[in-house]
């Protein structure tokens, strides 16, 4: 393990590099990210203090994900072959929980419930990371998480 303090914008790993790395956040958010073939960015998912981000591909396997900072971070990197032994179960048992919720949601949910979960989920990042942001993780237009949040405070 290693640990490296990043920059706000830098990219950690791009589609197409080696898929050894795994990230856990001391410090600031990463978040991990595919690019479509129309230029379009599609959130995977975000990694603030205490997660770990990385691509779920096989380490043979050419990383599909996009990795870069959100905020000036501090992170530790760690080799894939010692995940098992390195790593603390709880941020992997984070890591898989919301993936695994993140894509029935996307597949059964309105946009209002996939914001609500998102807030349950990352309660302390709503205000550090862009609105356009968390519309491209939800899946919708930045314009249509507007009328999602309107909605939400008409029904209060």
């Amino acid at each position: 393990m290693k640990t490296i303090e990043i920059k706000k914008g830098s990219i950690i790993q791009r589609k197409g590099d080696l898929n050894t790395k795994i990230y856990r956040v001391e410090k600031g958010m990463l978040r991990s990210f595919s690019i479509d073939n129309k230029g379009k960015e599609h959130i995977f998912m975000f990694a603030p203090e205490g997660w770990i981000v990385a691509d779920g591909a096989d380490v043979n396997l050419p990383a599909e994900l996009y990795i870069d900072a959100i905020e000036d971070s501090t992170i530790h990197v760690f080799e894939k072959e010692l995940t098992h032994r390195t790593l603390e179960s709880k941020p992997l048992l984070n890591r898989i929980s919301v993936l695994q919720k993140r894509i029935i949601m996307l597949m059964s949910s309105s946009a209002i419930e996939r914001y609500e979960h998102f807030k349950e989920t990352y309660p302390h990042i709503l205000q550090r990371v862009p609105q356009k942001m968390i519309a491209s993780y939800l899946g919708i237009t930045p314009e249509a998480l507007s009328k999602v949040k309107g909605d939400k405070l008409r029904e209060k």
